[in-house]
């Protein structure tokens, strides 16, 4: 019986190490031209690029954010929409409108809905409006939050950021600003990658 309980713990373990050496540098993620700086905290920093628009980013939405919550205090996701052209810019100017008026989930839910369940696709500045009104916002608090510096400044950030990790699709994962994982057959394989590096960045104890 010790004999086979040792058995199956090493077929548990090979199997491990081989499910992992299937994901590899150059084939199921990559390296950027232009790395961002890596904080020294001790936490390893996942940066999900999507775009409101996009519908395996729509579909990748709940997936990722039960990850997320599954994750410990040494891995941080944030959320980075993608700038390429005017329609995207709209969209990412949304994005930082609905942090700035704290409505964070709920809003970015709404978002996704109004766009992949009911054809509006937010392509004009009034039709945002009406839909943050929706919230209970008074117009003229949404547009002040929408023109005011700190949303420019992040929509800034964010265009700056699309061209320096040279993302040419979404929904795509940087890990630690050094790694970029693309989407995968399925979402949960695409995440399995993420773990991969992100076990690869974490400090050795």
């Amino acid at each position: 019986m010790k004999n086979y309980k040792f058995f199956l713990t090493f077929i548990l373990l090979f199997s491990t190490l081989e499910a992992n050496a299937e994901f590899r540098l150059g084939k199921d993620y990559g390296t950027i031209s232009r790395p961002l700086p890596v904080k020294q905290d001790g936490v390893v920093e996942v940066l999900e690029i999507f775009w409101y628009g996009c519908g395996h980013c729509y579909n990748l939405e709940p997936v990722i954010s039960n990850w997320s919550k599954k994750q410990d205090s040494s891995v941080k996701l944030t959320k980075m929409p993608v700038t390429w052209g005017p329609a995207h810019q709209l969209h990412a100017k949304l994005f930082y409108t609905i942090e700035a008026l704290g409505i964070g989930d709920k809003g970015h839910a709404a978002v996704f809905t109004s766009i992949h369940k009911e054809s509006n696709y937010l392509s004009s500045e009034e039709s945002i409006l009406q839909l943050l009104e929706t919230f209970d916002f008074d117009r003229a608090e949404i547009k002040k939050q929408m023109n005011s510096f700190s949303v420019k400044q992040k929509l800034k950030r964010a265009m700056e950021m699309t061209r320096q990790l040279k993302v040419q699709a979404v929904p795509m994962v940087f890990v630690d600003g050094q790694y970029k994982v693309e989407a995968k057959r399925s979402h949960s394989e695409m995440l399995e990658v993420v773990d991969h590096v992100i076990e690869l960045q974490k400090p050795v104890s």
